[in-house]
């Protein structure tokens, strides 16, 4: 056999794995949480940010479906309030909140209503992102936007709601929606620079990622990032969430030596490439099912995993 066979036969055969694992999925999801396993109720709150379109809604959906209260919050008034009412006249508990996770006033402003309105939170679903390449495009004329909200801004929303998240026996949640791209230690894809990766790897404070993320800006600003070491798919975007995924590992160390009862577990997860805005919707995963991990991650009984990443319900390596 050729090597042009021998690669066709290795494409044929990782898409039936995935689509086996597809089918896997959708079999779980039609299986009730029993009754010993909802540690949730009508009670529970979690927020959802970017929660007006795709996966973002889909995960609103599917979190309000299983009984808890969902805030919906999107950066557009308009287009919140419409999908909230969309949710709503499905008889689900959802609540919109106006949100936008670049904008410091905007979170401490939504935080403060929280805190008036509900005391705290239980979940939060980091969702909230933006990516300006579709395709095989790899412009980096909107890096520091990228960067700025998929990585800074979701750190602040996570800062701010720390503070928030009540204490109970199975612990709050913290769900960073991710991306394969943003792995370190991928085959393709990777940071070129071994020591940087060792680095964010071990990552023992936020300064070395923002380091990294600081680093790259300059370059783009400079023109040097061509040859910089730096993923060369979607570059921006892939670093955005290999600093989030950083991140998440250096807040569940953190948050892990918080005493029982006020525990918060922190995970990320990727979707996969779904058919969204963002995707230009070439996507080949539907919303229903990029939703199914965060979802899945949220609710977990007995959660005592936290630093992970995530990806179909299972655990990959960052």
């Amino acid at each position: 056999m050729d090597v042009t066979g021998k690669r066709m036969n290795k494409k044929e055969r990782a898409k039936e794995r995935r689509e086996k694992r597809h089918e896997e999925i959708s079999r779980l999801r039609t299986i009730p949480y029993s009754d010993h396993q909802r540690w949730w109720s009508a009670e529970t709150i979690a927020v959802v940010t970017g929660g007006n379109r795709g996966i973002g809604f889909e995960i609103t959906r599917q979190l309000a479906l299983h009984g808890l209260t969902v805030i919906l919050t999107s950066r557009d008034t308009v287009a919140g309030e419409e999908a909230t009412k969309i949710l709503l006249e499905q008889g689900l508990k959802v609540v919109f909140h106006q949100l936008d996770i670049v904008d410091h006033e905007s979170i401490n402003l939504f935080c403060a209503w929280v805190k008036t309105k509900y005391g705290g939170i239980d979940i939060l679903i980091n969702n909230a992102g933006v990516s300006h390449n579709t395709g095989s495009e790899n412009s980096v004329e909107c890096a520091e936007k990228v960067i700025n909200t998929n990585y800074y801004a979701t750190k602040n929303m996570t800062k701010a709601v720390i503070p928030l998240m009540r204490s109970s026996a199975e612990g709050a949640r913290v769900v960073m929606v991710s991306s394969r791209l943003g792995r370190l230690n991928g085959r393709r894809n990777r940071i070129a620079d071994v020591d940087l990766r060792r680095q964010l790897e071990e990552v023992e404070s936020e300064d070395i990622i923002d380091s990294a993320m600081n680093k790259f800006l300059e370059q783009v600003k400079d023109g040097s990032w061509v040859t910089g070491g730096w993923p060369q798919n979607n570059t921006d975007y892939s670093l955005s969430k290999l600093a989030v995924n950083a991140y998440t590992r250096l807040m569940a160390r953190i948050l892990s030596e918080w005493p029982e009862g006020q525990k918060i577990y922190v995970n990320c997860c990727c979707p996969g490439w779904v058919k969204t805005a963002m995707t230009g919707w070439a996507g080949i995963t539907p919303p229903e099912e990029g939703a199914d991990t965060p979802v899945w991650l949220a609710l977990l009984p007995g959660q005592s995993v936290s630093g992970k990443f995530f990806a179909e319900r299972r655990e990959i390596n960052f």
